[in-house]
């Protein structure tokens, strides 16, 4: 069920994110339509869907890349175009985006000064992130999880009211997906987040509340735990070619386990790491939103 909130300008408290009938997109091209949905308090808002779907068209017209063709999308009452409004978020791409030249140190500094962040700041996020052996390395030199990692310190540099995260654990292991996961989670609390993902498992890893697009619409806003499965099949998809013990079959590249429900994937995940088995990917195999994004 798609809830929308209708928003009446002039009242005392404005909505932190608001989206009222919003239709945007490219070069005349909607890819959303007509989507509706008022956040007023703070928590990790997944935006689920399929690739295409609209997620990152959302959150560029959230953060003021792009112009609605109609509707209001607005920051802390302020047009999303505005700079007052821009000054309240900050958006990680699924892009890096970072000067690869540039020394991490350097390029968080760089960044600082943008955002009107100090050198306590920048000390502060490589503390925090564990950044001090990389600190004098050229961002081009590091792994894709370093590389993730100082990302996600950029946009925390400077403390805001809101923060869009577009598939911040794209393409990686589960282990450092976790620990990207595990980040957020500690740098966002009491903001408000949204953060995309076409993964169930992960949404539940890390939000409380999911909005999923379909076709570039709102098919649903509201809390994650009202998603109910009555099966939960795991798709595990290997780094090597060695036998996954345990399996109950394979489809395509992904070794099949049946489990109780999504609690069960961290115990699996570490039984599977016992025994030596090299794990590039973990998927819903059964997902109960496979009839939303039909």
């Amino acid at each position: 069920m798609v809830e929308n909130y209708p928003y009446t300008s002039g009242t005392s408290l404005s909505p932190v994110v608001l989206f009222d009938s919003v239709s945007s997109g490219y070069s005349g091209r909607k890819v959303l339509e007509n989507v509706s949905f008022q956040i007023d308090e703070p928590a990790i808002y997944v935006v689920l869907g399929p690739n295409g779907a609209g997620k990152t068209t959302l959150f560029r017209t959230l953060a003021g890349i792009l112009k609605p063709y109609s509707g209001r999308a607005e920051i802390g009452g302020y047009s999303s175009e505005s700079q007052q409004a821009r000054k309240q978020l900050d958006y990680l791409t699924h892009i890096d985006g970072m000067p690869e030249g540039m020394s991490v140190i350097n390029a968080l500094r760089f960044y600082a000064n943008i955002a009107g962040a100090t050198e306590t700041d920048v000390q502060r996020v490589i503390n925090i992130l564990d950044l001090g052996d990389l600190s004098f390395k050229r961002f081009g030199q590091l792994s894709q999880g370093q590389k993730k990692r100082v990302s996600v310190g950029r946009i925390f540099l400077k403390e805001k009211k809101v923060y869009l995260l577009d598939e911040p654990t794209s393409n990686m292991d589960p282990k450092m997906a976790g620990d990207i996961r595990d980040l957020v989670l500690r740098l966002s609390k009491d903001k408000v987040v949204l953060y995309s993902s076409h993964n169930l498992f992960e949404a539940r890893e890390i939000g409380s509340k999911v909005l999923v697009i379909k076709n570039g619409k709102l098919a649903l806003f509201g809390n994650i735990s009202d998603i109910k499965t009555e099966k939960y099949t795991i798709g595990v998809r290997t780094l090597g070619a060695e036998e996954v013990p345990n399996a109950f079959g394979k489809e395509g590249d992904y070794y099949l386990f049946e489990l109780s429900g999504p609690q069960e994937v961290p115990r699996l995940i570490s039984k599977l790491l016992a025994k030596n088995v090299q794990i590039r990917e973990v998927k819903e195999m059964q997902n109960p939103l496979e009839e939303l994004f039909k």
